[in-house]
């Protein structure tokens, strides 16, 4: 394809690049590289334009960064980056060498440091992400007088950052260690950073709040070596992005970061431009503070030596809204979280959390109501209605709900066989401004023999917080399949119910989605109180199906099958279920009741 037929149809995608990452220079083999070299490196400080630093190469350090893993040391010279150090969000800085591309800023040196040296990922290294032989050649450089580092003002920084500096596991301490890319958390509160910033440390993710913001603005200005370039995980009315550098462009694909972000392999994470609005100094944690602008591509691979972009390619992301309902006027929050199966159902508990905290309706004794559906291509939609009252331990109301759509994506995720599409999900979350949670108090039967076939009542005593006793009837019915004997009843909430049958040894192996779906569906509400009776003769589980009551001859059949497909045998069978209406109260309890089956 020609070079203007080429341009015009980047256009068409809003793809602009500079006129040089057309063209293909050469790179300089690592062999070639020695120390007492000369060079320049591509950043932006403020804005969008790349600015020059100078380069001496120090050395090369081989197999520090893993095996074959070899780094250009370098030290950095200019007004800027003598005054910054090696800066967060800087990692990917191309760096050339007579005019060659060389590879890319990468490392930082230690903590403190008193001098701007910094690692170089080799750009033959990076070239190695690029699938098969089809390997993009790396864009020029135009390196100007004017521009020089040292030429122009630095921005005036004064927002401060968190530390961005993730806690080391073990006695070692980690002395060249990559540039940070810090994942920015816009429109998070303070409470939601608290709960869930060691979880996202534990995943790779270093969580910095309040620097920088998502526009979705169109940017102009095209892409080229030196520019910004972000990594997006959560869009919308909260925004979750991470930025380093670009390496290289040319008109398909680029590279940035010289290092991963999370080192997942294959991702599809979208990929923006960014605008730089200051770089703040510090002997700590120099870093960028940054605004994402508009999407042009995708991030699709996240390797050891930095991350792989395609330009035009449209990521699928999980579109989310909440609407909570209860103040003076509903509530709607919009957004996108990535489909990935680590990180979305950490990324739906936190944006949950965030929506129901975030507001001026939230209180500490709220209650919610929730009725949602999760909808996964080519499966049934997993409905979702449940209610949530905080907990004596100190757990929130909101912190509760989030967890339990986040244990759904989790489960959704993890079956072994099945890559699931979440297409979408809706949830409407009904806001109580008092403590509607209650305790299962004490439970009895009104008989205690009875005959299979007969139907017999078991009252319970509920207590409210700071409420006045509930007293319900249940009516249940015993099968006329019971057995004679003992036979056991169980009076519980729904949660205890469904944690029996998570607990199965089925779960721990895993199902495929449909049948996780199809249990997933089954689940009780929590703000009931449930009957259930239990026969001595065991089930068989089959998937999500039940098979009650096997005779002896029977289960031994079944129970040789056991490996070869879905099911368990357990010792006991539920024959029997029944419940109150809603109590419009989160239930909690467990008592045991026994009869004598006649």
């Amino acid at each position: 394809m020609r070079i203007t037929a080429l341009r015009a149809a980047l256009l068409c995608l809003g793809v602009t690049l500079s006129a040089s990452a057309l063209d293909k220079p050469p790179i300089i083999p690592l062999d070639q590289i020695h120390a007492g070299m000369k060079g320049t490196a591509l950043t932006v400080f403020q804005g969008v334009k790349p600015e020059s630093m100078d380069v001496e190469v120090l050395g090369v350090l081989h197999n520090v960064n893993g095996p074959k893993g070899d780094v250009i040391l370098v030290r950095l010279h200019g007004t800027k980056p003598e005054y910054t150090g090696v800066v967060a969000g800087m990692s990917g800085s191309p760096v050339y060498i007579d005019g060659k591309l060389a590879g890319a800023l990468a490392f930082r040196i230690g903590e403190f440091s008193k001098e701007p040296i910094a690692g170089v990922t080799p750009i033959e290294e990076m070239l190695e992400i690029n699938a098969l032989d089809d390997r993009p050649a790396p864009a020029p450089v135009q390196v100007n007088a004017s521009d020089k580092a040292g030429k122009s003002a630095m921005a005036s920084p004064g927002i401060g950052a968190a530390s961005l500096a993730p806690t080391l596991a073990g006695n070692y301490r980690e002395y060249l260690k990559p540039i940070e890319a810090p994942f920015v958390f816009s429109g998070f509160s303070d409470a939601t950073m608290a709960r869930y910033a060691n979880e996202f440390v534990a995943a790779g993710i270093v969580p910095v709040m309040g620097t920088g913001s998502s526009s979705g603005e169109k940017q102009p200005e095209p892409i080229e070596p030196g520019s910004a370039v972000s990594a997006v995980l959560v869009r919308g009315d909260m925004d979750i992005a991470a930025t380093c550098t670009v390496t290289y462009v040319d008109p398909k694909r680029l590279l940035a970061c010289g290092h991963p972000l999370l080192q997942f392999g294959e991702v599809d994470l979208p990929m923006t431009k960014a605008t730089v609005v200051a770089t703040l100094p510090s002997p700590l944690n120099a870093f960028k503070i940054v605004n994402t602008t508009e999407t042009v591509g995708a991030f699709v691979q996240d390797r050891q030596s930095g991350i792989l972009g395609e330009l035009g390619h449209e990521p699928k992301m999980i579109p989310v809204t909440v609407t909570l309902r209860g103040g003076s006027a509903p509530k709607e929050f919009h957004y996108e979280i990535l489909n990935n199966a680590r990180l979305s159902p950490m990324a739906m508990m936190a944006t949950v959390f965030n929506s129901l905290h975030g507001t001026n309706e939230y209180g500490e004794d709220t209650t919610y109501r929730m009725n949602g559906v999760l909808s996964v291509k080519g499966y049934p939609d997993v409905t979702m209605h449940n209610m949530f009252a905080p907990q004596d331990s100190g757990q929130p109301a909101a912190a509760l709900a989030a967890g339990s759509i986040g244990e759904r994506f989790g489960r959704i995720y993890s079956n072994p066989y099945d890559a699931p599409e979440v297409q979408g999900v809706k949830l409407d979350f009904d806001l109580v401004r008092e403590r509607r949670s209650a305790r299962l108090e004490a439970s009895r039967t009104d008989v205690t023999e009875a005959r299979p076939g007969d139907q017999i009542t078991v009252e319970t005593v509920i207590r409210p917080y700071r409420g006045e006793r509930l007293v319900r009837q249940i009516p249940v019915r015993i099968p006329t399949s019971a057995s004679k004997g003992t036979m056991r009843i169980l009076v519980s909430d729904g949660d205890t119910l469904d944690r029996m049958h998570r607990a199965a040894p089925m779960m721990s192996r895993g199902l495929g989605l449909a049948p996780t779906i199809a249990l997933l569906n089954k689940e009780r509400s929590n703000d009931r109180v449930y009957v259930s009776i239990f026969d001595s003769d065991p089930e068989a589980m089959v998937a999500d199906k039940i098979m009650p009551t096997l005779p002896l001859s029977v289960m031994n059949v079944m129970d040789n099958m056991r490996g070869t497909q879905d099911m368990v045998v357990l010792g006991e069978s539920s024959v029997s279920e029944a419940s109150t209406e809603p109590l419009e109260y989160v239930v909690a309890g467990a008592q045991m009741l026994t009869i004598n089956i006649k």
